[in-house]
């Protein structure tokens, strides 16, 4: 087969045939979990955590998954495999893995529901997406509220496939007529109390030699931000968890922040499964208020050629060239 091929409700399938039905509850409801893997030398990346991370989220939201691990990853590795063929020299897949109940049965006439639906679906790494990230840094730029809260119904750490706050996001930063206008950055949405989260990675702090991640349950649970504790750990360096109010971190330092820990935060660094690690140069929160950072800082640097050695491939290479 010279088309990748996809995993779809216990089927190998090529890419262009693979559809949900209309009435299926991803579709009507967006009710779907969802996880995101990604590929060093075409062989998946943590898998063992994310698939620990789509299970408990899919019991979390009442999704069912009736398929056992080794099903899961056999399935997995499979896809890889095969779509990987299909890559130019150096090209790299991310791996997508999906649940949601299924078709609704209403839509039909009062006909069952269910049953519930499984996929896995690849598609190269992106690499021209995040290059800016390596060559330039990362622009972050405040789009707005949303008041996750680790009780909520649906809680911060799930990762699920109803995108449509961050689509609001993506728009508000791009839009000129916005006040938060900042063309091409990332955007943040920020909780209740100040926690800050992105679409498609977790915020970190550097204070010193010490790495501040947010406080979990504050914001997705994210497989980057726990291989970046350990890579703190490699290199010597302290990772812990803090209730940093990111609002403070996107506009310039004043006098009432003399005593506390904003101003020795010296460098901000974005974490996430595409492309691993990256440094932010600037965080906006409006139209002429910013604040700058380090670029590439030292941490950065230490940390980033600590996760190359650990997959034995320059990460910032791959995506530069």
């Amino acid at each position: 087969m010279t088309a990748p091929i996809v995993y779809l409700n216990g089927r190998l399938v090529p890419f262009a045939e693979a559809a949900l039905p209309l009435h299926d509850a991803g579709f009507v409801s967006g009710a779907t979990v969802v996880d995101n893997a990604r590929t060093f030398r075409h062989k998946l990346f943590r898998w063992p955590d994310h698939l620990a991370r789509f299970r408990r989220d899919c019991a979390t939201c009442y999704v069912p998954l009736e398929a056992t691990d080794e099903h899961l990853t056999a399935t997995a590795e499979e896809l890889v495999a095969h779509n990987a063929k299909l890559l130019p020299s150096g090209g790299e897949l991310q791996l997508v893995t999906f649940a949601t109940p299924g078709p609704l049965g209403f839509y039909l006439g009062d006909a069952p529901n269910g049953p519930p639906t499984l996929g896995m679906v690849t598609y190269p790494l992106p690499s021209a997406r995040y290059r800016p990230f390596f060559t330039d840094g990362v622009t972050l730029a405040m789009a707005g509220m949303q008041h996750a809260d680790p009780i909520d119904l649906l809680p911060p750490r799930v990762k699920h496939r109803s995108r449509l706050h961050w689509h609001v996001a993506e728009r508000t930063v791009n839009d000129p007529a916005s006040r938060f206008h900042r063309p091409g950055a990332v955007p943040v949405v920020f909780g209740r109390h100040g926690s800050g989260d992105t679409a498609v990675g977790g915020i970190l702090a550097v204070i010193g030699d010490t790495v501040i991640r947010p406080v979990p349950d504050s914001v997705q649970e994210s497989i980057s931000l726990k291989v970046v504790g350990e890579l703190c750990a490699s290199v010597g360096l302290t990772y812990t968890d803090a209730p940093l109010d990111l609002r403070h971190l996107c506009r310039p330092v004043g006098r009432a922040d003399a005593k506390s820990t904003i101003p020795r935060v010296s460098e901000l660094t974005l974490a996430g499964t595409g492309f691993c690690l990256a440094g932010v140069r600037e965080f906006a929160q409006q139209l002429g208020v910013s604040r700058t950072y380090d670029w590439p800082g030292p941490v950065y640097r230490r940390l980033l050629a600590a996760w190359s050695d650990l997959v034995g491939v320059d990460i910032q290479k791959q995506f530069t060239g």
